[in-house]
């Protein structure tokens, strides 16, 4: 079995009673919003993670204003040749504030879109479920960081 280990920071950027995502594909093409971030790079700072991801999917750049929590979730999947993965994705949640950019769109990245919507109208985006996950800690501030019914893994879809 194949051990994988994905560590990830993500940012809740919320003005005006919207909040920023980004638009990404799923597996099977189907456009879905995201929250802005991504996986760390060997070496680097969750912090500096967050600011980078963000600032490459949206053109945004933001200053973290706190740690809103950390997401973890394990999932044993079969890969696309037949080989049992043993998954666990670990994401740090931050709250972000717009200090500079211009609204973009990535170019030969991971999302195609960045948009500000409505917090009213998240739930009826298609979205991942980190999205709704990131809200609640933004919503809620778990003083542990961690939300006390931790969405359950298996809606997690393999990335």
């Amino acid at each position: 079995m194949r051990q994988k280990l994905r560590v990830a920071a993500y940012a809740i950027c919320v003005r005006d009673g919207q909040i920023l995502l980004a638009r990404s594909p799923a597996q099977d093409g189907t456009p879905e919003w995201v929250v802005p971030g991504g996986g760390m790079e060997h070496g680097e700072d969750p912090y500096d993670t967050v600011r980078r991801e963000v600032e490459e999917e949206t053109g945004y750049r933001i200053d973290v204003t706190g740690l809103l929590g950390v997401d973890s979730f394990r999932r044993v999947f079969r890969d696309g040749i037949g080989r049992t993965v043993d998954h666990h994705a670990v994401r740090f949640v931050y709250e972000g504030r717009i200090i500079g950019g211009e609204l973009r769109y990535e170019v030969n990245g991971s999302t195609d879109l960045a948009a500000w919507q409505d917090l009213d109208a998240v739930p009826g985006l298609v979205r991942v479920p980190l999205v709704d996950t990131a809200l609640r800690m933004w919503r809620e501030r778990p003083v542990t960081g961690r939300l006390a019914d931790a969405l359950d893994q298996e809606q997690y879809p393999p990335r």
